[in-house]
């Protein structure tokens, strides 16, 4: 019987599954005076308290190849999900970890997934692969349905503050400080080259939801799985969730809180929704 694994970098928020052996790859946020890395032992609120208080720049680190490697510990058969190469370095250094790992036990097997997305989209593929992997499809067909499953899901944002993401270089100065003044959010979705798209500047959270449900359907959304993940906005979250319910048959959607890495991109009050698309 062959030992089979998914492993992720931590832009995916979470750190178990139910039903097959699953680790992360954890990313870091760093500034002058701290450093948080993104496991199960950090204090995501502290740190976003941390960072909502902290004046300086701050920025996130990747996985390096040894990061993956220790997670894919002694696997035969591993998929392993990244967080997209548009934004990250993460996917590279899967790969490299994939190169020595199979040169180092040839019977073995990593596939490397690029989401081209982030967060609640990255989700969705990982407990679609678990679902593969416990239905008892091949691994080869895994690899294959998979690549075939993210094209047919997507992610739009809402987000209340994007100074991380312009300090970063992920979106423009410019943007960023439109963002937040006299209630304004930034409504957008993870384009097709694994992008953040900025597509509304909305004044308010009600409706800044209402655009959310309004980007939802626009991008291909009819029904289906939905997982909404959110930095510390609880009940913008399940209004959000009660929103799409009432709109959509057939919409089967979760909530779950950020880990360190989505909550420092989406910052305070941000929300992620990845989705299936007809």
């Amino acid at each position: 019987m062959r030992k089979i694994k998914i492993v992720a970098d931590t832009s995916c928020d979470m750190f178990t599954l139910d039903d097959t052996d699953f680790a992360c790859a954890p990313m870091k946020i760093i500034t002058a005076e701290r450093e948080f890395v993104d496991n199960d032992a950090l204090d995501v609120d502290e740190m976003v308290d941390f960072l909502y208080n902290h004046k300086g720049t701050s920025k996130s680190s990747c996985p390096n190849a040894g990061d993956w490697l220790d997670s894919f510990g002694d696997a035969d058969d591993i998929f392993c999900v990244t967080i997209t190469s548009g934004l990250s370095g993460s996917y590279n250094a899967a790969c490299s970890a994939k190169q020595l790992y199979e040169s180092e036990h040839p019977d073995r097997r990593v596939f490397v997934l690029d989401t081209l997305s982030a967060g609640p989209e990255i989700t969705l593929a990982i407990r679609k692969i678990e679902e593969y992997i416990n239905g008892g499809m091949p691994y080869e067909q895994i690899c294959e349905s998979i690549t075939e499953y993210v094209k047919k899901t997507g992610l739009v944002f809402m987000l209340k503050s994007v100074r991380n993401f312009a300090n970063n270089g992920r979106i423009s100065p410019i943007v960023a400080k439109l963002v937040g003044i006299a209630g304004i959010c930034i409504v957008g979705r993870a384009s097709a080259e694994g992008t953040l798209e900025p597509m509304h500047k909305i004044r308010g959270e009600r409706r800044s939801l209402d655009g959310l449900v309004s980007a939802l359907e626009a991008e291909g959304y009819v029904g289906g799985k939905v997982s909404i993940g959110h930095c510390r906005n609880e009940a913008a979250a399940e209004q959000l969730r009660q929103m799409i319910l009432a709109k959509f048959e057939n919409a089967e959607v979760e909530i779950h809180k950020f880990r360190g890495l989505c909550s420092f991109y989406a910052e305070l009050g941000g929300v992620l929704i990845g989705f299936e698309k007809a």
